[in-house]
């Protein structure tokens, strides 16, 4: 089955960019849908970006326009590009990858926007 390691979380200014990665072991790639999910503190952990194994794409209304979510298949691995970042995004963002009724998730990496 799957594992997901994500990186390139941190602390960034509002306004700045960050490069989230997930990087997938231990099965095939391409034959899964991911995505990408965030969970700030006390509140459910909810969608933020999906994207098909055929590439098509779909974000939370927050987020549209300002983040954009990739697969590059030769690397097993998913990028979340996240631009004009906001203090409310501060959350710790999570890679998924589902085929059929199988899911996985990654541990997470932590982003915090703040000045």
């Amino acid at each position: 089955q799957v594992q997901l390691v994500e990186s390139g979380g941190g602390l960034v200014q509002p306004g700045g960019s960050l490069r989230l990665s997930c990087t997938a072991s231990g099965s095939i790639f391409s034959i899964y849908d991911m995505a990408w999910y965030r969970q700030a503190p006390g509140k459910q952990r909810d969608l933020v970006a999906a994207i098909s194994i055929g590439g098509g794409t779909n974000y939370a209304d927050s987020v549209k326009g300002r983040f954009t979510i990739s697969r590059d298949n030769a690397k097993n691995t998913v990028y979340l590009q996240m631009n004009s970042l906001k203090p409310e995004d501060t959350a710790v963002y999570y890679c998924r990858a589902t085929r059929g009724t199988f899911g996985a998730w990654g541990q997470g990496t932590q982003v915090t926007v703040s000045s």
